[in-house]
């Protein structure tokens, strides 16, 4: 069971000046104007080595791929190989 009191809102007088919220104009984060500029040199270095390890990449793949289909699927030292009987195998 409560003990004591219930509080009660109690309100301003009537010449009692309330607080008003200041509304925060612009960014969080200020940049300072005399920050020394980023290069862009490496992230653009980046983004070309990526480039062209992918161009690298694809035409290798592609060649790769025109050879495969291209070429028979055994030589004949392989197919002699494939073709020649197999020992038994030993009964346990």
């Amino acid at each position: 069971m409560a003990q004591g009191k219930l509080k009660v809102k109690s309100k301003l007088p009537a010449g009692a000046k309330s607080k008003k919220n200041k509304a925060k104009a612009g960014k969080a984060v200020t940049k300072r104007p005399n920050a020394p500029v980023k290069s862009k040199s490496a992230a653009e270095r980046n983004k070309m080595k990526t480039n062209v390890s992918k161009m690298v990449n694809a035409a290798a793949e592609q060649q790769l791929r025109a050879l495969a289909t291209t070429t028979p699927q055994l030589s004949e030292a392989q197919k002699r190989v494939a073709a020649a009987p197999t020992a038994p195998a030993p009964a346990k």
